[in-house]
């Protein structure tokens, strides 16, 4: 058996089950929430029913159990179970918290619970004594109690399909979220994915019957078809979740960066307390929160030493350069470093204007003054202008 026959499964198999490894700690900090607790187990039976069709998985079983052809029940029970936790999925999204949807999702899992339970019972009344790892469905078309096995499975899964399918093509110009909505169309061509494979499995059954040999549609045209439904599906719920979270985190990490030469610039303070230390896996969020109460906590101890006259000096000096940096900002960077210099060097508080305080000019433009930190070149000309302007207004 060819190993490169393998690697249309592997796969979408490892996408899914990164997936699932991704989604492991949200389902452990929040395992009552109905959506994380049904999205973990789509992503479980959808990465199941991947492991056990692969055909080297397959063998394995038949060779581990002594039982020929066990893996089939396995992989249409995790189908099934994949079918419901979708549609229910689906039914979640559309529709507001209720008691009838609360029927209809526990009427959902129960029916989908029988047909696994007669899955099993047809594998184990039907004979089927040779082990097939590509064509079992072809090759026992006919045999009573293994043909109603198959039929069983197919009409589950086709059913599911066409609900999904008719269910998300309504729902979808009602979406208006863009990360739901692409959910949605990733569902749509997962779901529609689904019916080309019971389409060529049906085609390729219905052939046997008819004493045709049409295999090659179950064997060949199906399998990759169940592949993209399991990928596109997958993605059709990772999405609206991922997508939001990975947009925050974008986010939070360029903020985070940015902060960067302002907060390092602030560290030769003392911190009012102790500082709290964070891991490499603590979360972003939490050390991005730690480095902005750290910044806020370095300007409040030198609010008394900001000079609001060396700010405008400055300000004016940035604008007459007309660079793309913004000049309150600029302004901002040079008058924070001439408070650390003076603060380090034990130097008096700046007078201010009754009721207005030094922090105002620079505490709620921390992001863009940690941006102008990092062009030196351009803070060191504009001090040297704003030096010039003062010596020459002092001369004058």
């Amino acid at each position: 058996m060819s190993p490169s026959f393998h690697i249309p499964y592997i796969l979408p198999t490892a996408l899914l089950a990164l997936a699932l490894v991704l989604k492991l700690p949200t389902f452990l900090r929040a395992s009552r929430d109905p959506d994380v607790r049904a999205t973990t187990l789509l992503l479980t039976w959808a990465t199941a029913v991947l492991v056990v069709i692969t055909p080297a998985n397959i063998e394995r079983l038949n060779v581990l159990t002594g039982v020929p052809n066990i893996a089939a029940p396995w992989a249409y029970s995790f189908l099934t179970a994949f079918c419901a936790t979708g549609l229910t999925m689906i039914m979640r999204w559309r529709e507001e918290p209720s008691e009838r949807r609360r029927r209809r999702i526990r009427r959902i899992y129960w029916l989908y619970a029988g047909i696994i339970a007669v899955l099993w019972l047809t594998f184990l009344l039907a004979d089927v004594p040779t082990a097939r790892i590509y064509d079992l469905d072809t090759y026992y078309a006919s045999t009573p109690w293994r043909r109603e096995h198959i039929l069983l499975y197919i009409a589950a899964h086709t059913v599911s399909s066409l609900v999904a399918v008719s269910m998300l093509w309504k729902w979808f110009p009602a979406v208006a979220n863009r990360w739901l909505k692409a959910g949605v169309v990733f569902l749509q061509l997962g779901f529609a994915s689904g019916l080309v494979f019971d389409v060529a499995k049906m085609a390729a059954i219905g052939a046997r019957w008819a004493g045709n040999d049409w295999d090659v549609l179950s064997t060949q045209a199906a399998p990759p078809f169940a592949l993209m439904e399991a990928a596109f599906v997958a993605l059709g719920f990772i999405v609206p979740q991922a997508g939001p979270f990975l947009q925050r985190w974008i986010r939070d990490q360029r903020e985070y960066h940015r902060l960067g030469p302002l907060w390092r610039a602030l560290r030769v303070l003392t911190p009012a307390a102790a500082e709290a230390r964070f891991g490499p896996w603590t979360p972003l969020d939490l050390r991005l929160m730690q480095r902005r109460q750290r910044i806020h906590d370095a300007l409040r101890v030198l609010s008394p030493y900001f000079d609001l006259a060396l700010h405008q000096r400055a300000r004016e000096a940035a604008q007459a350069r007309r660079d793309t940096l913004n000049a309150d900002d600029v302004a901002g960077a040079i008058t924070i470093s001439a408070a650390i210099s003076t603060y380090q060097q034990g130097g008096p508080p700046t007078a201010h204007p009754e009721g207005l305080q030094g922090g105002v000019v620079v505490s709620d433009r921390i992001e863009g003054i940690a941006s102008a930190l990092s062009h030196p070149h351009i803070l060191e000309d504009v001090r040297r202008r704003t030096i010039s302007t003062e010596s020459a207004n002092h001369h004058g």
